[in-house]
């Protein structure tokens, strides 16, 4: 039984978290470079560029800072994935339900 394909996206988005540290986020090379080494998947750079813009128009990625490299004389862009809207959603709801109940004790 053979499994399921997986889009390009999927495997940017599920890369990015173990990219990911508190000082440095993955950029468009650092992605390209991850998803050609231990997991055998070739992907190109421009195949890799693109789905990477795609997701940012798409709202699903984001730029969280950039930094200088010395391959590059422009700073290149550090991603991070954008949190789901049902997951920003209910967090909203729980910040209203506290300041309602709140509210509603005094």
């Amino acid at each position: 039984m053979s499994e399921a394909p997986v889009s390009v996206s999927q495997l940017i988005l599920s890369a990015i978290p173990e990219l990911k540290t508190d000082e440095v986020a993955p950029s468009v090379r650092d992605l390209e470079l991850h998803l050609s080494g231990p997991l055998g998947v070739k992907l190109g750079a421009k195949t890799v560029e693109d789905t990477v813009k795609n997701l940012k128009r798409r709202n699903a990625l984001r730029i969280v800072r950039t930094r200088k490299v010395p391959y590059r004389n422009k700073p290149v862009a550090e991603y991070d994935v954008v949190p789901h809207q049902a997951q920003a959603s209910e967090a909203a709801d729980d910040g209203l339900a506290r300041v309602l109940s709140a509210w509603v004790q005094r």
